[in-house]
């Protein structure tokens, strides 16, 4: 991810497929139109007190804070969506 916002892992319910995003600012907060299931926050109030500049230590600590049972529930949940116009 490039500067600020979010990364954002997605399911994306008319090609039935996992997708990842970049969300960059609060005002446009719209992903591809699909339900996200993890998504990383990159703003620098995420991280900085404890990081400061360093984002990659971010990033490597963000993944022992991800509930990953509340993932695959999403996961699960986001398959069931069914687009189907007919």
């Amino acid at each position: 991810m490039q500067g600020s916002g979010w990364a954002a892992l997605s399911w994306e319910p008319v090609g039935k497929r996992l997708i990842v995003e970049q969300v960059y600012d609060h005002q446009g907060n719209v992903g591809q139109g699909g339900p996200p299931l993890l998504v990383l926050d990159m703003w620098e109030h995420a991280y900085y007190l404890q990081y400061e500049n360093r984002k990659g230590e971010w990033v490597d600590a963000f993944w022992h804070l991800v509930d990953w049972d509340d993932v695959a529930a999403r996961f699960v949940k986001a398959r069931t969506i069914d687009l189907a116009l007919g």
